[in-house]
């Protein structure tokens, strides 16, 4: 069985052919466009690609009722929709993104895969707010999680190139987005994104978790509109707020500089880090295996030693040179360290395969 993975994020739509064995046949990417012009690209996208049984798509925010892939259909859409507003960045392109590849090959079924689902997982106590009752059960307030793909393809990794379960791991995606996942047997535990995926770490354009009484202050009392308050938090917060940039590349090149700047960047960013995967790890108990993965986590060893600066306490440490050289899937645990590091390369694509088999296997079609 031949799967289209159709990854549809807020920069880009990656398109992948993978086969049974789960080995890449085609890749294709392209520019997310709204309407006609998506489907035409895909529709051109999808002649020159080998041709699929089903296809697998990536969805960020799949709520508390979407827990497993689901084929999508009218109905299923349509509850999607109505998650927009929670992943404003990425769930109105996922759903594009579904619609212009229906439109271009009706025949093939469609599987929604959520980054939502692999924190179904997190126990009460991680995924409730302390808000008003009344808040939670009418509005359905709670922790999902993000980047749940990602994460759980991590997990599978780490364990096959440890040849063991990894005990008590930290995964931490860094990309555009960033987040962490505490995981024990293969479930999530804790993680830092939220209701939406705008919670936790600094992000590229993300603020991250910011206090809340400072966003009623600036409604209140600076007058601030909720489009400006939206724009801020979603576009204009992050590295971009702080350095002028949302990419870590250009932060990191201008901190090497002397940049005053991007320095002051970086050290927000990585406090915010490791304060993260000390709060993971105490949800765990501890700390034997942790991963770096997305983007950031896997091109940048500058982030990685950052990350486990001064947490020996903790058990991580990475050998400088192995960090340095690090390619895809390799391990950088410096020589007496307590705790197992890896870095990962993020493959969603593999995991929303994995999701449609199973979901195909079982007879769900």
């Amino acid at each position: 069985m031949r799967i289209l993975v159709v990854n549809t994020g807020s920069s880009s739509v990656k398109l992948r052919v993978l086969d049974s064995s789960e080995t890449l046949l085609a890749r294709h990417d392209l520019a997310p466009t709204d309407g006609g012009s998506l489907h035409d690209a895909m529709a051109a996208a999808l002649s020159e690609l080998p041709a699929a049984d089903v296809v697998g798509h990536r969805v960020v925010h799949g709520g508390a009722e979407f827990r497993h892939p689901v084929v999508v259909n009218d109905s299923v859409l349509a509850r999607l929709e109505r998650l927009a507003p929670l992943a404003p960045l990425h769930q109105p392109a996922a759903l594009a993104g579904i619609v212009a590849t229906t439109g271009a090959a009706p025949h093939l079924p469609a599987v929604a895969c959520f980054d939502t689902a692999f924190h179904a997982t997190l126990p009460a106590a991680a995924t409730t707010y302390a808000v008003p009752e009344s808040w939670r059960r009418d509005h359905g307030l709670r922790r999902y999680g993000f980047h749940g793909l990602s994460h759980a393809y991590a997990t599978r990794r780490v364990a096959e190139l440890l040849g063991q379960d990894p005990g008590r791991l930290v995964v931490a995606h860094l990309g555009a987005g960033a987040s962490l996942a505490a995981v024990r047997d293969g479930r999530c535990r804790d993680t830092t994104m939220g209701f939406t995926p705008d919670e936790g770490l600094v992000m590229a354009t993300r603020t991250g978790s910011v206090d809340p009484g400072m966003l009623l202050w600036l409604l209140q009392e600076e007058k601030l509109d909720l489009d400006e308050l939206a724009d801020g938090l979603h576009r204009r917060g992050g590295l971009q707020a702080l350095a002028g940039s949302p990419d870590m590349r250009t932060v990191l090149r201008e901190a090497d500089a002397g940049r005053d700047r991007a320095q002051r960047a970086v050290e927000v960013y990585l406090h915010r880090l490791r304060a993260g995967i000390a709060a993971m790890a105490a949800s765990l108990g501890g700390l034997d295996t942790l991963v770096f993965t997305g983007g950031v986590g896997e091109h940048q060893p500058t982030i990685r030693a950052g990350a486990v600066r001064d947490m020996a306490f903790l058990g991580p440490a990475v050998d400088a040179t192995a960090n340095a050289s690090a390619q895809a899937d390799q391990e950088i645990t410096a020589a007496g360290a307590a705790c197992r590091t890896f870095v990962v390369s993020s493959r969603e694509d593999l995991q929303i395969a994995h999701g449609v088999r199973r979901l195909l296997a079982a007879g769900n079609q």
